[in-house]
Formats: C-alpha cells, sequence, structure tokens
C-alpha cells in the first residue's frame, strides 16, 4: 500500500486530494490516506461515526448540461487526532510504506516562528510539526517522503522546506539530519484548481443532497466538476503521483510556473476584470454575467484577444483551459457572489490584471480595450465610495448599494475627493506610473465620465 499522510480534514482536501486517491483505488490502485487534524480546535468524531467513508456531489456544468454526480469515498483509512493519539500519530513517521506528506493549513499555515519548541506541539506551528514528524523518521533510519502541500501561495513547497531548514537550526538538530532532508526528501510545489463550497449551507440543499446520496451524511461536501492538480515532478514521484485524468486532472510537470501563470490570468484575470462592470449592470452572480449575451461578449473578448495570447506560446492548450473557465462560470450551483469576489480589488487588479496589459501594450503598442474598459468600472466604483455612521464603506449603485471592502488607505483616499489620475500615478499601490501607458489615463477618465453619468454602456 502506499501511505498517505494529510495533514488538514476540511472540504477541500476531501473533495480535491482524497476523491483522487479514491479514483485511484477504483482503478486498481492501493492508496491509503491517515487523515491528521493540524490543529487542537474541533474533533473527528464524525469520521469515526461514518468509519471514515463520506459523500462528495460534483454539480456543475459538463459539455453543457448541468449535472449533479455522487462519490462514496473511501480512501481514508484514519483520522488521527495527534493532540489525544500523539504516538498513534508518531507510529505513521516509522511506516516503511509512507511515501507522501499532503497538507492544506491555510496560506497562513506555513510559516515560522522562532518562539516554537522542539518539546512542544499544540501551538506550534505546521511546518515545526512536520520537522519533528521527519526527525522521527531520519532516526527510524528510514527513507524520505514526498511534501506536496497545496497551500495557496507562491512556491509552498520551496517555502515550507525554507521554514523545516530554519526549524534545523532553531533546535540545533544534527547536521546529517539535515543532509538526509536534502538527499533523501523532495518538496514538490503544486497548484491546485476546484472551486470547494463544501457542506450544504441551507436546510433545502442539504435535504436535496441527501436525498441523491440516500441516507444522512455528515461529512458531505460539494465542488464543482472541474480539477486541476499541477504537481512539481521531482525524484521518483511518477511512482506514486499518476498524471493524467482520475477524477481530477493530474500534471507532473517541471515548469509549475506556466500553470500559476494560466490560472491567475485566465481564470482570476477574467473574474477581476468582469467583476465590476458586472456590479454596474446590475448583476449579483457570476452565473448572472454569463446569461447576459453582453457581458459573456466582454469576457470571451478579453480572454481571447488580450490574454489568452500573453500567457505562453501555446494558444492552443491555454484556449482550452480558457473553454473551461468559460464553462464553470456557468455553474448554475456555485452563486458566486460578485461582492465577494470584489474583496481587494485593487492588489487583484494589479496581480491578475496588470501583467496582461503590460503585455499586450508591449506586444501591440496601445492599451488594450477591455482591459482599459475593466479598470474603468473599478475606477467608477472606487470614485462613489462613501464612509457611512457604522464605519463602513459603501457605494450607491445603479440598482442597489453594496460595501466596499478593501485596505483602508485606499478607501479614505477616493472618500476624501482624490482625484483617479493622481491615484494612478502612485508608484506604491501599482509599482509603476500607469499614466505612463500612452493614452490609459484619458481613456478612463473618458470612460469615468461615461459610467458615472449613466449615459453609455461602454460594454456595447
Amino acid at each position: 500500500m502506499i501511505k498517505i499522510i494529510q495533514f488538514g480534514e476540511g472540504n477541500f482536501l476531501r473533495t480535491f486530494a482524497d476523491y483522487y486517491f479514491d479514483t485511484l483505488n477504483k482503478e486498481g490502485g492501493d492508496y491509503g490516506v491517515n487523515i491528521v487534524k493540524p490543529i487542537a480546535f474541533g474533533n473527528l468524531d464524525k469520521f469515526k461515526a461514518q468509519n471514515n467513508i463520506y459523500h462528495i456531489i460534483l454539480r456543475g456544468v459538463k459539455n453543457g448540461s448541468a449535472v449533479e454526480d455522487v462519490y462514496e469515498i473511501h480512501s481514508v483509512n484514519n483520522a488521527i487526532d495527534p493532540f489525544r493519539e500523539y504516538d498513534r500519530y508518531v507510529s505513521l513517521a516509522k511506516d516503511k510504506d509512507l511515501k507522501i506528506v499532503v497538507s492544506n493549513t491555510t496560506e497562513a499555515g506555513i510559516c515560522f516562528n522562532g518562539n516554537d519548541d522542539i518539546n512542544g506541539f499544540d501551538g506550534i506551528t505546521y511546518p515545526a510539526k512536520l520537522t519533528k514528524f521527519l526527525y522521527e523518521r531520519f532516526n527510524a533510519g528510514l527513507d524520505g517522503l514526498y511534501m506536496m502541500p497545496v497551500e495557496l501561495i507562491d512556491n509552498n513547497a520551496d517555502e515550507l522546506y525554507k521554514c523545516v531548514l530554519k526549524y534545523i537550526d532553531l533546535w540545533n538538530l544534527p547536521k546529517e539530519f539535515r543532509e538526509w532532508i536534502d538527499k533523501k526528501n523532495y518538496f514538490c510545489n503544486t497548484l491546485v484548481d476546484r472551486i470547494v463550497s463544501g457542506y450544504p449551507r441551507d436546510e433545502e440543499t442539504k435535504k436535496h443532497l441527501t436525498d441523491l446520496i440516500g441516507k444522512e451524511d455528515g461529512l458531505m461536501s460539494v465542488g464543482e466538476p472541474f480539477g486541476l492538480w499541477a504537481v512539481e515532478k521531482k525524484g521518483n514521484i511518477a511512482d506514486y503521483i499518476k498524471d493524467g485524468v482520475h477524477g481530477i486532472e493530474v500534471v507532473l510537470t517541471g515548469d509549475i510556473k506556466y500553470y500559476k501563470k494560466r490560472k491567475v490570468r485566465v481564470l482570476n484575470g477574467s473574474h477581476t476584470n468582469l467583476v465590476p462592470a458586472g456590479l454596474w449592470l446590475g448583476k449579483e452572480t457570476v452565473y448572472d454575467c454569463m446569461t447576459d449575451e453582453t457581458l459573456l461578449s466582454f469576457v470571451k473578448n478579453t480572454l481571447k484577444d488580450e490574454i489568452i495570447p500573453f500567457v505562453s506560446s501555446d494558444i492552443a492548450a491555454t484556449t482550452e483551459f480558457a473553454d473551461s473557465v468559460i464553462e464553470r462560470f456557468f455553474n448554475p450551483y456555485l452563486n458566486h457572489q460578485l461582492t465577494s469576489i470584489a474583496l481587494n480589488s485593487i492588489s487583484k487588479w494589479k496581480a491578475r490584471d496588470l501583467p496582461s496589459f503590460k503585455d499586450y501594450y508591449e506586444k501591440c503598442g496601445r492599451i488594450p480595450a477591455n482591459l482599459t474598459v475593466g479598470f474603468s468600472y473599478l475606477m467608477a466604483t472606487y470614485t462613489s465610495v462613501k464612509k457611512e455612521e457604522d464605519g463602513k464603506y459603501y457605494v450607491q449603485l445603479p440598482t442597489r448599494k453594496i460595501e466596499i471592502k478593501d485596505d483602508i488607505p485606499y478607501l479614505e483616499y477616493f472618500v476624501n475627493g482624490g482625484k483617479v489620475v493622481d491615484f494612478m500615478k502612485d508608484e506604491n499601490i501599482w509599482g509603476e506610473d500607469l499614466t505612463a501607458y500612452n493614452g490609459f489615463a484619458d481613456a478612463v477618465q473618458k470612460n469615468l465620465d461615461a459610467i458615472l453619468s449613466g449615459t453609455i454602456n461602454l460594454l456595447k
């Protein structure tokens, strides 16, 4: 058996990684997941009550049709609470069949704390726990493991490796252990892509899904059909992680950066550029936008002309991914609120859309029309921000009033009458002066006047 230790029992890993390993088992593999609760909060009673068996429901669109597919997952062999079952947890470190470490401890989970004690456990960071776990394995004279973190930070495995080295230094662990870490272990950066909404929040949906399953399930979890796991290819990982489509698509690659760039620009970038326009046109969800012909054309044209050509030289592969993104946006079950995506829109536009904007400008010698329109709607939103008595920031749109959440200095700038052109010039915000792009400031101001006056729909 190929054993996996999984730090994290949440909805995402159960609807993504554990579903993948379950699929491999159904295809004839022999994989066993050992879930470890990474923090003291909560309990594993539901796992024990259900003998570690649960269901996931993949709801979305496949080939243009709505689907709700139910899967019973049997890949989890054990669910361990190391705060109460420490010896059972440590025994995993000494198991020769253990090959893979998967973790999802939130973006803040991969960090270093110089106050962590090697004799502690409750309260120390995940990298500290992992260092202790690997030290137990080293002392048992066993080979190393493949670390596959799925935390949503850049170079997640590299950052985890750096933390482990810091703990080795902090705790004065033997140099032989450091050498073992480098020679026998592999830290593989990963990128994951699947929207998981988890346990149903409303009673109507819960009853509907319970009826689909055929019985009560306190661990049921809902996700979209699309799933991608890009894993950095190191060592003999191909002996344990099978690429291709196995429930989700798994790609073993030497170029994880391409998949990161593709996701950020195509999926996240098109989201971010769409949201302000959708809000001004009275839409509430991504699905609402997709069922509006004008907004749908806006998204498709932005992708085709201003994003896809600048992701990689393989236009066909990026186009295929973009088509899958459009299908995902059409998912009627996600209820993806535009106001949720609008959180921290300034930093999102800088990270997700500005790189495509710059690449287009450098190649074509002019500003990209649709990204400029999206930015104009964004600036129209922020220049309309008002601070109310409750201390929150709101914008009155043509159809409703919404709360805006972003860095307070940005919001205060506009509340106090700051000009858009000066905001665009601020290199501390954008990393550069956006007005240096010929015609950009003038186009934004012209668009802004049209949006705020309500005289022109810029998308037509």
